[in-house]
């Protein structure tokens, strides 16, 4: 049985020995860099916003963003590759000690999407040439007045008679668009209309048609808003033309959404740290205070949803890491990973706040910054609203319409995730076809709280068959989102189960776990009932789909002691 301080990332005792030896050197690498530099540097750095030259610095010296980020097929060295798994790792590494240093290394994760997507092939060696020499990389996407709406871009290119185009217009919200060595920019051609005349192209910051306007948040995170005034554009700075263009902005979303889960995990495993650290040295009217029963629930129920957060998280790797034209299962695990398991970063963080109350407030803690950070996460690459949506499109599939599939193994080999830049048309959601969800469950059957979840997941399966939303309940998102939180605890609970299985975790938390999440499914019942369009039969099913967990006390006192154990297990030194 796993000890607590095993499930959670640990800078003390880390050792990725599943990974080949060049990866275990850069990821240990990375964590004593931020071990010497020490919590008061760490936490000044991020007060007074300055920005990230030395760890880019750092980064550039060990070749770690060009070892991680160039895939396989524009190697110059053997360790690069484009791995999920080992990629994964890092965006935990960078959360537990900040996100702006996470967000530095996400943005040239999307602003490389587009690139190795491209056939252009001196596009991509330039791409693997600056990341060589350690630069970063943006995504110009966003827009002040749409948004990420590419339907609207206001990005023009004009034809200058000689196959290239000059581009003027204006984005916003691009990170790293104050550095980037490449910013790949969307637009739309004057002279073609319609989604042909999409344009993805490669721009440099350092251009003299490049103006820099500003940073748009207050934070070491360099969110830029950067104009374009008649910046020329060669063929050989065209990425992508057409609808390949639309395709290649939605699926470099589809491959840099991901990394929001496990950055999300690394910041809640900091804070739990000092937290629990906190709570167990703290006398309150003559106890500590770890010995109130509300603290020991919040603190527990935050460690159980950590847990679960990290195995969904895990799974969904090997699922992405095995996706190929016939497999494109990973298009909803990809959404539930931005979508649920950063919601569940925001509820462990609140639990613990709940704890250490003014504490979480304190200048020389990293929580506080925790308790900001992890409110990002959820709007960042589609809001959850957004996510949910997306989710809703493989429901009925998902649930009522399972069909074989291979079984996917863990994926810890040190193999190049070559689909992801091979994704093709987005488009045909609702095709997709998922392996029987319920198989998972039938082997966890005898642990109680998964057997009384399953009960819940069985009754939305009715749910689905007799009391859909019909055409017009259709039209009101507010209705169908509580549906969708439904059923996206459903996949959550499902992709715990397989990690679980895979892991040997033991049952006994996975009961404390499932208990949670019986009261989550409950929560959510009760929200859809509440609904304004809801029909009765809908507010009847609602009521009938809320239980109980199943309550052991014995087995919370047990899990609980595991969480007692954290207290001292982790103190970033000043």
């Amino acid at each position: 049985m796993a000890d607590s301080a095993s499930l959670l990332f640990n800078p003390r005792t880390y050792d990725p020995e599943h990974f080949d030896p060049e990866t275990r050197r850069l990821l240990r690498a990375t964590v004593d860099w931020f071990e010497a530099r020490g919590k008061r540097r760490l936490i000044e750095d991020y007060r007074s916003r300055a920005w990230l030259g030395d760890f880019l610095d750092f980064a550039a010296r060990e070749g770690l963003f060009a070892t991680f980020l160039t895939p396989a097929s524009a190697a110059g060295k053997d360790d690069q590759r484009w791995d999920t798994a080992r990629i994964a790792a890092l965006n935990e590494i960078f959360g537990f000690y900040g996100l702006d240093y996470w967000y530095a290394w996400q943005v040239t994760i999307l602003g490389l999407g587009p690139v190795w997507q491209s056939d252009n092939t001196e596009a991509r060696a330039r791409a693997a040439e600056l990341l060589a020499q350690g630069e970063v990389f943006a995504f110009g996407l966003s827009e002040k007045t749409h948004g990420a709406d590419i339907y609207s871009t206001d990005m023009l290119l004009t034809p200058d008679g000689e196959g290239g185009f000059r581009a003027s217009g204006s984005k916003y919200y691009i990170g790293n668009g104050n550095a980037a060595g490449l910013v790949s920019v969307f637009g739309r051609r004057t002279d073609v209309e319609g989604p042909d005349g999409y344009v993805f192209f490669a721009a440099d910051s350092r251009h003299e048609a490049y103006r820099l306007v500003k940073n748009v948040v207050d934070s070491s995170k360099y969110v830029s808003e950067f104009r374009l005034a008649d910046y020329p554009v060669a063929p050989a700075d065209i990425l992508h033309t057409g609808r390949a263009a639309f395709d290649a902005a939605l699926n470099t979303v589809n491959v840099g959404k991901f990394n929001l889960c496990t950055a999300s995990i690394g910041i809640c495993e900091h804070a739990m740290y000092e937290a629990v650290t906190h709570a167990s040295n703290r006398i309150l009217y003559g106890r500590p205070v770890t010995a109130f029963p509300h603290v020991r629930r919040e603190l527990t129920d935050a460690y159980v949803r950590l847990v679960g957060m990290k195995l969904f998280s895990d799974r969904a790797v090997d699922y992405f890491r095995s996706a190929g034209p016939d497999d494109r299962r990973y298009l909803l695990f990809n959404p539930m990973t931005k979508m649920k398991v950063t919601t569940e970063g925001e509820k462990v963080i609140d639990l613990m706040w709940d704890v250490i109350a003014a504490k979480g407030f304190e200048k020389d803690n990293y929580f506080a910054q925790a308790a900001i950070e992890i409110r990002g996460l959820p709007k960042l690459e589609g809001t959850v609203h957004v996510n949910l949506a997306l989710i809703l499109k493989f429901m009925r599939n998902h649930l009522l319409n399972p069909v074989e599939h291979p079984a996917v193994p863990t994926r810890l080999d040190a193999a190049d995730d070559a689909f992801l830049f091979q994704q093709g048309p987005a488009r045909g959601l609702g095709s997709v076809r998922f392996h029987d969800w319920r198989t998972v469950f039938d082997a966890y059957a005898e642990v109680p709280n998964v057997a009384r979840f399953r009960e819940q997941a069985d009754a939305l399966c009715t749910f689905v068959e007799t009391a859909a939303p019909d055409e017009e309940q259709s039209r009101d998102l507010d209705l169908l989102l509580a549906v969708g939180q439904l059923f996206a605890l459903v996949v959550h609970g499902q992709l715990i189960l397989e990690q679980a299985r895979l892991t040997g975790l033991d049952e006994e938390l996975l009961d404390e776990l499932f208990a949670v999440l019986v009261r989550d499914f409950s929560a959510h019942a009760v929200e859809l009932h509440g609904k304004d369009s809801a029909t009765e039969d809908q507010q009847t099913w609602a009521l009938g789909a809320v239980r109980r967990p199943v309550v052991d006390a014995a087995r919370s006192t047990r899990i609980w002691e595991r969480v007692e154990a954290l207290s001292g297990a982790y103190e970033m030194g000043q």
